[in-house]
């Protein structure tokens, strides 16, 4: 954060004294009528334009404040600064408050820039959504947080935001999920729009424009996007115009493009004698330049305008007209600050395709430090904020004060809130979950086939339940065996298509595409997977219709979707995620599809559970299991991490006897089971994750045949052994019953482990600490090359012979 003096961020005096009047332009006693977005939206009542530009104020002294009250306002004992983003906030005030008092109806959801987040919760303040006590809280524990968050701000927040670019697409992927709802359950409420409100530096962000050039995207009229184009980002001026090359992106994907450049005062000078070339150039002007023209004083500005590359008489002429005061507050008449003009914008979207409006900003609009290149995190100093009291004709000694009693912001507010009111969701129940779906798995096969299975099972065994699984994948659909239930369900697309391929009788792979399907393919971007994934798993506190989505991607790219997904995952969203094929048994294909760190990833994820089976009875167990935990509140996430190679079914020992066999389930979504009996006597244990059991297996029995007595421990789930140990260690009274340990590592007989798996050895570390055993932890720690399946496990060590030899060296053969 920029550590900034005062008065370099003190803008002139001149300017500062006459902001009322040119950063609002001329007030319009007229009103406006707001129209109403989504088929069933009630329009909002007529707005006086005059009581609108009031509660802008309002909003604008009060997100300053927030930040202020956070950074001087309470006890500080680290002495580190607290932050904020006054200038950023300031920036989407007018946004913010035309939209929520003059647009928006109870059905619009909407995501707010994470750095404006003062703004909404000034908002829902005078909407009374917001308790005032929490006004000072911004950044301490329990109070608001540092970015819009849906499930911690106590307050009405429809999207979290702050992981820049993809909050602001995260409307984007709920519009989307909501039409699945509704195709699926009518019954669902009809949505009125998605709205996101973006900065313009976030349309750097790669995630974005992954997101706009979506081919169902073009289709979503209900999509809105409002870009705050302050032309400034964290450490500097965007440089050069992008504009045209923004809005050429947006319109080459199929979106409405508009922009709310100028403002009404300046357009009225447009029109004067000169007029038309004081638009060239202001709009020739680099963004540089005309960031420097708002630092200007107002003596100085006609000669800036009046560059020595300007040759225009007629514009002489207009500028000479107007003296210093009058100047200032003419080029700082942008669009994105004039109520009006941002209204007649949003009239302006289309129904029929998204649309993207460029409302044209200050960074810092009305404050002392506006236009700064260096603004962005800069607090305003006491003396500033005095001055600032001064100008929004507040009493900085009652910073809180409510709007008066009877006035006509008061009654604005008042309507708004009743306007704006949303009834209550109420959530429909996923049917009950089975424990097994009573196939009788044998023969050799490989996790992600058994996937497949899986899914056609469920859909013959609890069909109420299936119908709520929706699928996804990144264009690998097929090769990750969704083959069979995609034939069986359908693909889901926003409109329905022709299938040309439906007299081909040679086809094996039915890609019917219409609005009843249940499997969505998006192009190969992870971040467009995850996204979607996340907000499907949301509808169920949304629409109050639970989905239970399960999204599959090669393992080697859960790294490249970790950070959207585990930020769907902190706002609220429940899904499973599939990451197939795994590990180095994809051997052929070498390093670059060799995922190594996985495990780990998984088990630190939180909000998840990491689960890794190696045999297709514990996959059946585990993913019931997982979709029980999902679509409600209270749910958690599910990685499921597996593999290619074919597995011999009968090594897992699974008990023929009922009784046995419920109790081997209970152990395998609990985390882990022994294979083999525990013996008191075992010289070693052998604990394997995953594919790697039959090399485990196989060392077993070469140890018994050297004569040493080896036990063999499967686990499904690291992670949940992990939280069961915490749980013990530490007296937890959350997580998962740590009895599971006792099971699989009773504390009455320690014994040497030899951890072995797929992935990154350290994964299973944390064994040896259950009841302080000596351990050896074999794993794959370097990129791999093409090799078969043998060469590769030697290569890495976590073939037999490495197995075999770490157990000897351990207990000292």
């Amino acid at each position: 954060m920029n550590m900034i003096p005062d008065d370099i961020l003190t803008k002139p005096a001149t300017v500062a004294s006459s902001w009322a009047t040119a950063r609002l332009g001329e007030r319009d006693p007229g009103s406006t009528p707001a129209t109403p977005v989504g088929p069933n939206a009630a329009a909002p009542e007529r707005v006086d334009l005059e009581t609108l530009d009031a509660i802008q104020r309002r909003v604008l002294w009060l997100s300053s404040a927030i930040v202020d009250a956070a950074n001087h306002g309470r006890p500080n004992a680290s002495g580190l600064k607290v932050g904020g983003h006054q200038a950023s906030s300031a920036s989407m005030v007018s946004i913010m408050t035309s939209l929520w008092f003059a647009e928006l109806t109870a059905a619009d959801r909407i995501s707010v820039k994470p750095h404006a987040s003062p703004v909404l919760h000034a908002i829902n303040y005078l909407l009374g959504d917001l308790d005032g006590s929490y006004l000072t809280t911004l950044r301490a524990r329990g109070g608001l947080q540092s970015y819009p968050s849906r499930t911690k701000d106590p307050d009405t927040v429809d999207f979290s935001t702050g992981s820049v670019g993809i909050g602001a697409t995260a409307p984007l992927w709920a519009a989307i999920a909501h039409r699945y709802v509704r195709s699926h359950f009518p019954q669902t409420p009809a949505p009125g729009r998605w709205i996101s409100l973006l900065g313009d530096a976030e349309l750097d962000e790669g995630a974005v424009w992954e997101a706009v050039a979506d081919p169902q995207v073009s289709r979503l009229g209900e999509l809105l996007w409002i870009v705050d184009l302050n032309r400034q980002s964290l450490d500097r001026v965007v440089p050069d115009i992008q504009i045209a090359r923004l809005q050429g992106m947006f319109a080459a994907a199929g979106w409405e493009v508009l922009t709310c450049k100028w403002g009404r005062r300046l357009q009225a000078l447009f029109n004067e004698p000169g007029g038309d070339d004081l638009r060239v150039r202001l709009e020739s002007m680099s963004n540089e330049e005309y960031q420097r023209l708002l630092r200007t004083p107002d003596d100085q500005i006609h000669s800036r305008l009046l560059a020595d590359n300007v040759n225009s008489t007629a514009l002489k002429g207009l500028v000479d007209g107007l003296d210093g005061a009058g100047l200032a507050a003419a080029v700082r008449d942008l669009g994105g600050h004039d109520l009006q003009q941002l209204l007649n914008t949003y009239r302006a979207a289309s129904a029929e395709r998204p649309t993207v409006v460029f409302a044209y900003t200050i960074k810092g609009w009305g404050l002392p430090t506006e236009g700064h290149p260096n603004n962005h995190s800069a607090l305003l100093s006491p003396s500033q904020m005095l001055e600032l009291a001064r100008d929004l004709g507040v009493d900085p000694a009652d910073p809180w004060a409510p709007l008066p009693v009877g006035s006509e912001e008061a009654e604005l507010c008042a309507r708004t809130a009743r306007h704006l009111a949303r009834p209550v969701v109420a959530t429909t129940a996923v049917p009950s979950l089975p424990t097994a779906l009573g196939r009788r798995h044998k023969g050799t096969v490989s996790t992600q086939a058994s996937l497949g299975r899986f899914l056609l099972d469920l859909r013959r065994a609890a069909p109420e339940v299936a119908r709520r699984v929706v699928t996804l994948s990144p264009d690998v659909a097929s090769s990750t065996n969704l083959g069979g239930w995609i034939n069986q369900t359908g693909v889901w697309s926003v409109g329905e298509r022709h299938d040309w391929f439906a007299d081909d009788n040679e086809r094996l792979l039915r890609w019917v595409e219409g609005t009843q399907g249940q499997h969505i393919e998006l192009g190969i971007a992870e971040t467009n997977l995850v996204g979607l994934v996340a907000e499907l798993g949301a509808t169920w506190s949304r629409s109050g219709q639970p989905l239970l989505p399960i999204a599959t991607l090669y393992d080697p790219f859960v790294s490249r979707a970790l950070e959207p997904w585990s930020f769907g995952i902190y706002a609220g969203g429940q899904s499973i995620l599939v990451g197939t094929p795994a590990g180095v048994t994809l051997a052929p294909e070498g390093g670059a599809h060799q995922s190594i760190t996985t495990p780990s990833i998984g088990l630190e994820q939180p909000g998840c559970t990491a689960w890794e089976p190696a045999f297709a009875q514990d996959l059946e167990w585990c993913m019931l299991a997982a979709l029980g935990d999902i679509g409600k509140p209270g749910g958690t996430s599910a990685y499921f991490r597996l593999s290619t190679r074919p597995v011999d079914q009968g090594l897992a020992e699974h008990p023929d006897d009922e009784l046995l066999l419920e109790r081997r389930r209970r152990n395998a979504v609990a985390g882990g089971y022994r294979i083999t009996p525990y013996d008191p006597t075992e010289h070693v244990t052998l604990v394997g994750v995953g594919a790697i059991m039959p090399e485990v297996l196989s060392a077993r029995r070469r140890l018994v045949e050297l004569g040493v007595n080896a036990g063999v421990v499967c686990l499904t789930s690291p992670d949940l052994i992990f939280r069961a140990f915490q749980r013990r260690t530490r007296g937890s009274k959350t997580g998962p019953d740590s009895s599971i340990l006792e099971t699989i590592f009773p504390r009455s007989r320690p014994t040497p482990l030899v951890t072995v798996l797929d992935g990154h050895p350290h994964t299973l570390a944390f064994l040896g600490a259950i009841r302080g055993d000596e351990i050896v932890c074999l794993g794959v720690t370097e990129f791999g090359q093409s090799a078969d399946l043998d060469d590769s496990y030697a290569l890495h060590g976590i073939d037999v012979r490495s197995i075999v030899e770490a157990a000897l060296d351990l207990i000292k053969r």
